[in-house]
């Protein structure tokens, strides 16, 4: 459902909580939506800004699959679906986004926060960005922004990337549209890393309606109804970015990057900020959801794959628990490949039978204690690309990051088809008989 009508929804229901005291952009903000455990939660009264602000929209698989009408187990399928066949998403004459259009930009008037006592300055975290590829077409993903005066952004933009290559085959200057305020379908599918030249918002349009609609100074198009849209420019300028507390949990480095000059803002009338909290569950959420069907997808080439869990202790991005019905004696082995195919970034994955619950850590623990020899069913990858979240890997300025991978078979070895490899159940009682 649509970005207000999911919080009219959670207000109903009693699942919104209202800050109406006056709350600070600087830090304040930030330390009430960790201690709320990011929570669904709305700031009425924000110290620096006539804007309200709400977090805590996509801090949990049931939160996401509340916003897009389903159960949790229909998330990874739908998804995949939606991978596999994106549909071009209609364009409008006019959309709710553009009900007020400024053209004297004050980005200040925003309710930009300062997340932590590190940050390198006050950030947004939450806008989607979309660029138009010279080559290969729309491209919509997320770019931390740190906001360095009245009308200028500088933006994380990770090496060889889209936005980055594109920026390259455009001579280091391209058009860019951020907008804050996303229904769940659009943040889900800016999250995923599809193949080159296929439309993130096409996925987006398969997991909910959305339509867009052409920004006022620049030849992009936006989600109509999200709440604020700051259409600008990305410049040859670089400055220094950081430092952010990064997905990992750990502050990530200072790096000389380029500035973004917005040059128009619109937005809903009355707009509501949407913010998240870096290196926190929605951040998590974002990030390793849109990895599950990816891989999932991949392992399905090759063996059938019943579920795949991007662990949290894992970062939400690093670790990835792979369950299968074993039918061949290497089928977790090729589960492994598969699944360091379907995302690039893994850097452990563990494969288990379909009746180990993956979402149960000790589940998983268990299978690793009674299934796996290190000796026969580890596949060891070393000096392989890896993650620049990884702070144990090699990460020499300048250079992909490398790492040493790591996969584990987990799975019911083919010398155990007798007793030894099942877990033994009670007999299940009615206790209403004996209480």
């Amino acid at each position: 459902m649509g970005f207000r009508t999911f919080i009219k929804q959670l207000e109903q229901e009693g699942k919104l909580t209202r800050i109406t005291k006056e709350v600070s952009t600087d830090l304040e903000m930030a330390g009430i939506i960790d201690a709320l455990g990011e929570k669904p939660c709305y700031f009425e009264n924000v110290k620096e800004s006539s804007l309200p602000v709400v977090a805590g929209l996509v801090s949990s698989k049931a939160m996401v699959a509340k916003a897009l009408n389903m159960d949790v187990q229909q998330i990874l399928p739908k998804m995949s679906r939606a991978i596999g066949n994106p549909e071009a998403p209609g364009v409008v004459e006019t959309g709710e986004c553009q009900e007020v259009v400024e053209k004297n930009v004050d980005l200040t008037q925003l309710p930009i926060m300062r997340y932590t006592e590190q940050d390198g300055g006050k950030y947004i975290p939450s806008a989607i960005s979309i660029i138009i590829d010279p080559e290969l077409g729309r491209n919509t993903c997320f770019h931390r922004l740190m906001l360095i005066g009245k009308n200028k952004f500088v933006a994380r933009l990770v090496e060889n990337r889209g936005t980055d290559t594109a920026l390259k085959k455009a001579g280091g200057e391209l058009d860019i549209a951020m907008c804050i305020g996303n229904s769940t379908a659009v943040l889900l599918a800016a999250s995923t890393s599809l193949p080159m030249g296929v439309d993130e918002l096409g996925m987006a349009n398969v997991l909910e309606k959305t339509e867009l609609v052409k920004c006022k100074t620049i030849d992009v198009e936006v989600p109509k109804d999200c709440e604020i849209v700051l259409e600008g420019r990305i410049t040859k300028e670089q400055v220094s970015e950081g430092p952010f507390l990064d997905l990992t949990g750990i502050v990530d480095r200072v790096r000389q990057q380029p500035v973004i000059e917005i040059k128009c803002i619109t937005h809903r009338k009355n707009p509501i900020y949407q913010t998240i909290l870096a290196g926190r569950n929605e951040h998590k959420i974002l990030m390793g959801m849109p990895k599950e069907p990816t891989i999932f997808n991949e392992v399905n080439k090759v063996c059938d794959c019943k579920d795949v869990y991007i662990t949290t202790g894992g970062c939400s991005w690093l670790h990835a628990v792979v369950q299968i019905t074993k039918k061949s004696p290497d089928d977790g082995k090729k589960a492994i490949q598969a699944a360091f195919e379907g995302h690039k970034s893994l850097k452990h994955c563990v494969v288990v039978d379909d009746d180990i619950d993956i979402y149960n850590s000790d589940d998983v623990e268990w299978a690793i204690a009674t299934r796996f020899q290190a000796d026969k069913a580890a596949v060891i990858m070393p000096n392989m690309p890896g993650s620049s979240l990884d702070p144990s890997g090699d990460l020499t300025e300048g250079k992909k990051a490398r790492t040493c991978k790591m996969g584990l078979d987990a799975t019911i070895p083919e010398s155990g088809t007798g007793k030894g490899f099942k877990k033994v159940n009670y007999r299940k009682v009615d206790l209403n008989k004996f209480l």
